[in-house]
């Protein structure tokens, strides 16, 4: 593989102008064709073969109002009654509005009218706050943001009677998808600081962020183009932009350290060095840990696919195929660029140093703290090993008391309408009224009404006798009698760990109880029981991604260093990294430590998707600076025999690169931090945790007493 992988290095390096024409001929021609095929991003949440889908589909069937679709509207008038003439005239031109609008199968009035009794929607006592429905015939990805925006302009009218109007609802979330303009921006400027600093040369610093940028904009066409064909949520652009971002700048460094360092020695003279050798020297050296790292990156989060989430996989393709276009720009594009500077790579110097060797050579790796640093610790490799497994354990334990869910309107950005819409019905009618659930149950055929009302009648009354339950609405048939709907209003808000109670208890008991001994059984639909299927999906499937993202991960590390131990060693310090990553989400997010510091306001549950996300995601960068370390170490070990002394040369050839590489990459996820979007700051917040413990406590402690303690037993079966 080395020597595959140095001929193309030189192959490029021979020919820089052929390789960055087809580079650039190549990226605007995959960014041309995801402009034209016209790929958006979709979020359609659904989970198939979940009793929630079913019962969405069931209603969908038999109820044709009921629409794809819905937005909820918050009518409340501050200093007044909204049942006033002048108000009450407001709010009523502004549902016929909405009615006009494309797309609207249905828009409630929550007003009564007097010609029809009974009618009307939710209204408070005082009538100062009401609610009504907008339902449409097409979903919220389809519709697009100008759906709201007509919503909201509409509403002008009630405003100006002194109507507060807000919104809330997938059709309004598709309106406030969040950007990744200002978190892009911050990540490279923190790079290039980094970098510059690493480097002290502009070009080699630039060099990095330039090459990275290049697969970043290819592997965003990518997801494009995919999206024609698989509906990829609008959450997955930015993870995969912060993934490719991160991973694309951390391969570029590995080779173009190796680039300077292999120039440096292939001549003392400057003027008879080799760029297109010393191109190729990285590639097989730098390139090779890239190839696999960057490998293990890709095949772990394909492992999404897996899962029988559709979204979820959707993420996951978009992940990787970002990482790999960036991956190939490591492996391709730079060696072309660095062939053509040769030693003007360390052009733009900040300042001199002093004698001529390289910045980034043997000379100042031998002069600096790392081989110090990696003697001490194999003088006290098993206090280290000892030590660091205790911390990373400690800072594993608050796992144990995760809650998976899913964070609701209550947890946007406090000027967002979803959140005052939210606030405002809670406060009101109750938290409950945020997340009703909706029974549909099949009317047997062949049996007469009386049997359907009373079998319906003791549905309503065991539900409303549940301790959990705030009040059952009477049953509402449909148009062709087959199916009846039952609204259930928890007495808690969404996320409460006792509303998930209450749908199991509905499912496998009230429901069972009642409706079996008629021949028919109740499914639930809405938003919340959508969520807590996500949960109890991913908690089902957990596992086998887990193995299986273990088992193709150790494979390939036993394919490149042909160490079984070595691939043990590594998933198991994966392992502990992603769990340190875990812990730090549950402190931060659940327990509230901090989140004042991340624009949240309030604790929330772990969004169900973001342990398996993040499981897929960590083990593979967490192979990044393991591959990197390992490949410096078995060089050495294969040029002396001498394990001790590999290890102690392995890190101080990688550990100041290593270091700069977690510092950009921790950087780029924090900057994502910024965006307003709950499941893009976990993620962000645990990649960054993961990969600072990963080149820090493991990369720099852990793995180096550990091997120093197996010797040469971690090199088991020895070749030549």
């Amino acid at each position: 593989m080395e020597r595959s992988l140095e001929r193309l290095g030189r192959a490029c390096a021979a020919r820089p102008w052929h390789t960055i024409a087809a580079w650039l001929v190549l990226a605007a021609a995959v960014i041309g064709i995801g402009q034209l095929t016209g790929g958006s991003f979709v979020n359609d949440f659904r989970v198939p073969g979940a009793e929630s889908q079913r019962a969405a589909d069931l209603i969908q069937r038999h109820f044709p109002a009921y629409g794809a679709d819905s937005a909820e509207i918050v009518w409340h008038a501050t200093d007044g009654d909204l049942r006033d003439p002048q108000r009450s005239a407001a709010l009523t031109a502004t549902v016929a509005a909405i009615r006009q609008q494309p797309h609207v199968v249905e828009a409630g009035n929550p007003l009564p009218d007097p010609a029809e009794p009974g009618t009307g929607g939710l209204i408070s006592d005082d009538g100062r706050t009401a609610t009504s429905t907008v339902r449409y015939d097409r979903h919220a990805g389809d519709l697009g943001p100008q759906a709201y925006q007509r919503l909201d302009e509409a509403a002008a009218a009630a405003r100006a009677a002194g109507i507060d109007v807000d919104f809330r609802g997938l059709v309004v979330d598709v309106a406030f998808e969040p950007t990744t303009g200002t978190a892009e921006l911050i990540g490279l400027a923190a790079a290039a600081v980094v970098l510059l600093l690493s480097f002290g040369s502009v070009v080699a610093a630039g060099l990095p962020i330039l090459v990275a940028l290049v697969g970043l904009a290819s592997g965003t066409a990518l997801v494009l183009i995919a999206a024609v064909a698989v509906d990829i949520p609008t959450s997955a652009p930015i993870v995969a932009v912060m993934l490719g971002l991160g991973a694309g700048i951390d391969y570029a460094l590995f080779v173009v350290t190796r680039f300077r360092t292999a120039l440096a020695e292939t001549a003392a003279d400057r003027a008879t060095a080799d760029p297109v050798a010393a191109a190729g020297r990285a590639t097989a050296t730098a390139g090779h840990a890239v190839l696999f790292a960057g490998g293990t990156v890709v095949v772990a989060i394909l492992g999404l696919l897996f899962t029988g989430i559709p979204f979820v996989g959707a993420m996951g393709l978009a992940g990787a195929l970002t990482v790999t276009a960036t991956m190939a720009a490591a492996l391709t594009l730079l060696p072309a660029v660095l062939g053509l500077l040769g030693h003007r790579v360390d052009a733009g110097r900040l300042r001199r140093r002093r004698g001529t060797g390289d910045s980034g050579g043997a000379a100042e790796t031998a002069a600096s703290r790392w081989p110090r640093w990696g003697r001490h610790v194999e003088r006290h490799r098993l206090a280290y090993a000892v030590g660091a497994t205790g911390l990373l354990l400690l800072i594993t334990a608050p796992v144990l008391t995760l809650r998976l869910g899913t964070p609701d309107d209550g947890n946007q950005p406090a000027h967002w309408p979803q959140r005052q819409a939210y606030d405002r019905v809670a406060a009101e009618f109750g938290p409950g009224w945020n997340g009703p659930l909706v029974l549909a149950v099949p009317l047997p055929a062949g049996q007469p009404a009386t049997r359907a009302e009373a079998m319906l009648g003791e549905l309503t009354r065991r539900l409303a006798d549940d301790p959990a339950v705030e009040t059952v609405s009477p049953a509402q048939p449909s148009p062709d009698g087959q199916v009846a709907l039952l609204t259930v209003i928890p007495r808690y808000a969404p996320q409460d760990d006792r509303v998930a109670d209450l749908v199991h208890r509905i499912r496998s008991d009230i429901g069972p109880a009642t409706l079996t001994p008629y021949g028919t059984y109740a499914l639930i639909a809405g938003t919340t029981a959508y969520m807590i299927d996500i949960a109890d999906a991913v908690a089902d499937r957990l596992p086998w991604v887990v193995f299986a993202v273990v088992l193709a991960a150790g494979l390939l590390l036993v394919a490149m260093f042909r160490a079984p131990l070595i691939a043990i060693k590594a998933a198991v310090m994966a392992l502990l990294s992603i769990g340190v990553a875990y812990g730090v989400l549950v402190v931060v997010f659940q327990w509230g430590w901090g989140l004042g510091l991340i624009g949240v306001d309030q604790p929330v549950p772990i969004m169900s998707v973001v342990p398996m996300l993040l499981f897929a995601v960590l083990f593979g960068l967490s192979m990044d600076y393991e591959v990197f370390l390992l490949s410096a170490i078995r060089e050495q070990y294969r040029r002396t025999g001498d394990a001790g002394a590999a290890v102690v040369t392995g890190l101080a050839a990688t550990g100041r690169v290593i270091t700069a590489a977690a510092t950009i990459m921790a950087a780029v996820f924090l900057s994502f931090v910024l965006i307003d979007d709950t499941l893009v700051k976990m993620i962000g917040v645990g990649l960054a945790t993961a990969v600072i413990i990963d080149a820090t406590v493991i990369r720099v402690v852990l793995a180096p007493a550990v091997l120093s303690l197996l010797g040469h037993r971690a090199w088991w079966p020895r070749r030549r």
